[in-house]
């Protein structure tokens, strides 16, 4: 089976498949917060997944407000 671009993003970056979230809602929420952030960035024109979220990392409380715009 041919995973699609965000599946595979989701699996590489976040280690999706790997989660330890199994019951009720959580799986479904977290693929959601997940996608949402990936899109977000690749909305900021992060090409790299992986690289966009290291920067964000760079200033935890502020750069991912400002890419949401609530900063």
């Amino acid at each position: 089976m041919i995973e699609n671009r965000l599946h595979f993003v989701r699996d590489t970056t976040f280690t999706e498949d790997a989660s330890k979230i199994r019951t009720g809602h959580g799986p479904d929420n977290m693929a959601t917060l997940r996608s949402f952030a990936i899109n977000q960035l690749r909305g900021a024109g992060h090409p790299n997944i992986a690289a966009g979220l290291r920067e964000m990392s760079y200033q935890p409380f502020h750069r991912p407000l400002d890419l949401l715009g609530l900063a």
